[in-house]
């Protein structure tokens, strides 16, 4: 019961009703952290805005589509949490949060990221998984700390080659997108750690071993007829990986050997800055 009425008093926008949303929460917790996450809001209750000291603050899963500009005093905010919302746009007031380390956007509508995202340049982890976006927008590039991409489940064709610029990026997931080939820019991007790749369609992968720092290379369920090539130590998740070899001609046919393994996921929890 308690949650079917919250679902109806969401649809309230008076102050008294938005208010109850919230329970009881009057004063900025003693661990300056707020989470607000499934409480079925379509609005942020501004008095949230005047706990100045916040580092933490949840919001995933409502109905938010418009964050209020008062957003902008929580100064000390690190980690965001939008996913699972309504936005179609990211409001430009999280673009004034420059502490922010983690931001999560995922599962929302947007099909482009402002330009104004280039200010958050303590930013170490965006996540922008399941939108709508058709190309990585440039302005991610900017981002000189990023060190973890969550890009999957988008419709993404191509990167752009300004990706390299990222030297802090270390792990990047592009599952679930509209690949055809392997992105030509990571191959440039030695410091890559994890590359994942899964659920595209991929026919061909250039050798990855000169990839010094790169550890794991997730590149299951792709029309590929090789697996790429790595440096010895390397952990590959898909077709002919190191369980199995790669096809290979026997009078005339070619004989295929297929691991059936689920590929690794990214982390499900959302983490803390480092």
């Amino acid at each position: 019961m308690g949650n079917s009425l919250k679902a109806i008093v969401a649809f309230v926008p008076s102050n008294k009703c938005q208010k109850y949303l919230l329970e009881d929460l009057e004063e900025m917790p003693v661990d300056k952290m707020v989470d607000l996450s499934g409480r079925q809001m379509r609005r942020l209750p501004v008095h949230i805005c005047s706990f100045r000291e916040l580092v933490k603050l949840y919001l995933s899963d409502n109905n938010l589509n418009h964050l209020p500009p008062e957003l902008e005093q929580l100064e000390n905010l690190q980690i965001l949490a939008l996913d699972f919302n309504n936005f179609k746009a990211l409001p430009l007031v999280v673009c004034t949060l420059k502490q922010l380390c983690i931001l999560y956007l995922g599962n929302n509508k947007l099909c482009s990221l402002p330009l104004e995202l280039r200010l958050l340049q303590n930013l170490k982890t965006l996540w922008i998984e399941s939108n709508c976006l058709q190309y990585l927008p440039e302005v991610v590039c900017e981002l000189s700390l990023l060190k973890t991409l969550h890009a999957g489940s988008n419709a993404l064709r191509t990167l752009p080659p300004q990706l390299q610029c990222l030297q802090e990026l270390r792990t990047i997931w592009l599952s679930g997108n509209l690949l055809s080939e392997f992105p030509p820019v990571l191959l440039d991007m030695p410091f890559l750690e994890v590359i994942d790749v899964d659920r595209n369609s991929i026919r061909f992968f250039p050798s990855l071993a000169h990839l010094p720092g790169l550890k794991l290379v997730i590149y299951d369920h792709n029309p590929c007829r090789n697996a790429p090539k790595v440096a010895k130590g390397v952990r590959r998740v898909g077709r002919w990986s190191e369980e199995t070899p790669e096809p290979r001609k026997r009078s005339g046919a070619v004989i295929e050997i297929t691991l059936d393994e689920k590929p690794l996921l990214p982390p499900a929890a959302k983490t803390e800055p480092e």
